[in-house]
Order: structure tokens, then sequence, then C-alpha cells
């Protein structure tokens, strides 16, 4: 009997690391596809990004990214992320308000219209600037008798812009304040605290983090946006190019060493976009 025990217990160890060994095999090759992964699609192509805009110098790298142009195309893609990202941040705060504290019909409806960029070419969604506010479009004869032009200026390039990163911060919102629930906001409530005192004191400091998540995507998606500002913005250098536009432009025309230098911006803002990511995700798990 004693001998059996032992045999089985021989088995049982070989068996327990054997899977051991397999699973910590598994492990390090997925391990390993991932960081392949990585390597192969963003750490080779930032560092070349780098490497090709400062291949000149630095001297002509700080030509590329202040001659007036690039200036233009910077000023304006820092103008219309200001003024979209308050915009979704705004719509944000009321919509996933209203979705995780209130049951009221169309409800769902409201879920799949904020998912709506999501699933919607940006390309398309240029388009469908173009068709209400273009020259043709279905306010077209208004706009042009009030002398306003929408379509190929600064505020298609902001309706485009606002439109394709709507969903950011709500959806960064709602999973936040579903899962506080309304207990907190009840119980101000009963104590006499007032609609707005309950969102400023009780709801926005339960979900500050994913506020500032969904807003620093949102920053970083508007800065970048290329396929719908295309669309809408005529690429009219010095005018009404934002900084991929400019990239595109530059590259087009046989300016590579300035197209990096103008994409390295970009790509310092994706790095710091990343890295601000990490810390607030450190400080909700610390929290």
């Amino acid at each position: 009997m004693s001998a059996n025990t032992s045999m089985a217990q021989t088995q049982s160890y070989a068996v327990t690391r054997s899977s051991t060994e397999e699973a910590a095999a598994i492990r390090r090759t997925l391990i390993g596809v991932a960081l392949l992964f990585l390597g192969l699609f963003l750490v080779i192509p930032l560092v070349t990004v780098f490497a090709r805009a400062l291949e000149g110098g630095f001297a002509k790298y700080w030509e590329a990214i202040s001659e007036p142009d690039a200036r233009s195309a910077i000023r304006l893609t820092c103008i219309t992320a200001a003024i979209a990202v308050p915009l979704n941040t705004l719509f944000g705060l009321a919509a996933s308000w209203a979705i995780a504290k209130f049951d009221f019909r169309g409800k769902g409806l409201l879920l799949s219209l904020i998912d709506l960029p999501f699933s919607v070419s940006p390309v398309i969604s240029g388009m469908l600037f173009v068709l209400l506010f273009g020259a043709q479009g279905f306010f077209g004869p208004w706009l042009e008798a009030h002398n306003l032009q929408i379509i190929f200026n600064v505020p298609g390039i902001i309706l485009a812009t606002v439109f394709v990163t709507f969903p950011y911060v709500a959806r960064e919102l709602i999973p936040s304040m579903q899962a506080q629930g309304t207990d907190a906001e009840e119980a101000a409530l009963i104590l006499g605290a007032s609609g707005w005192k309950t969102l400023w004191r009780v709801t926005l400091p339960n979900v500050k983090w994913g506020l500032l998540y969904g807003i620093i995507l949102c920053n970083a998606r508007a800065m970048g946006e290329f396929g719908a500002v295309s669309v809408v913005s005529g690429h009219i250098r010095g005018m009404t190019n934002t900084m991929p536009l400019h990239v595109e432009a530059l590259y087009n025309g046989y300016q590579s060493a300035a197209a990096f230098a103008v994409a390295s911006l970009l790509a310092l803002l994706a790095l710091t976009t990343l890295i601000i990511k990490i810390a607030l995700e450190a400080r909700i798990a610390k929290d």
C-alpha cells in the first residue's frame, strides 16, 4: 500500500511538473511573440521617425517645424483640439450621467449613437459634413446667402473633429458611473444638496481618473485625426492644413525630412499620451 501511494505521488509530481514547465514555455512564447510584434510595428517605426527627422541635424529639424506653414498647421491643430476636447468633455459628462443614473426611453439608442463614430469610417464622416454644409449641400444655399463658409474652413475641421472624437470621454465615464451606483447621490440629495453640487462634490470626485483618461485619449485623437479632416479641409496650405495634413503635403512634395520632422511632433504627442495613461492607470490601481 505504501509503495503504491509513493508511486502515485511520484506520478502526480511528474505530471504537475510537466504541466508547469509547459505553461511556462507557453507563457514565454506568448511574451516573445508580443514583444516581437511591438518591436516590429511600434518601436522600430517610432525610432525610424525620430532618426529621419534628425538626420539633417537639429538646425534643419528646427527649420522644418518653425517655417510658416508648419507653425500654421501646429496652431490650427491646437485650436481644433482646444475647442473639440472641452465640447466632448461636456457631452461625455452629460451623456454618461444620464445613461448611468437614470432610466429613460431611448437609452439604448443613445448608447448606439455614441458608438457610431467607432463604426463609421472617418472619411465617410467627413463626406456627411460636405453633404450637409457644402456648396451643394442641404444647408449650402442658406450658408452662402449669409456669407458663411463651413466646409474648406476652420469650422468644418472643428465639426469633423468633434464628431470623430465625441465617444471617448463618454465611453470612459459610463462604466465608472455605473459601477459607482446611485446611493451616494441619493444620500446627498436627501441631505439637501442641489443637483449641481451633487455632481461636483459626489459624482465627479469618484470618476475623476476615468474623466482624465477620456480627456487624454480624446485630445490625442483630435490632434492626430486625418480622414474626416482631410475631406472637409480643402488642403489649403497655411490655412486649413492640420499637422497630419501638413505631413502628407510635405511627403507628397518629396520633402521627406521636413515631413518626418513634423511627424515626430505627433509621435511625441503619442508617447506623452502613453506615459500619462500609464501614470493614471498606476494611480487608479493604487486608489
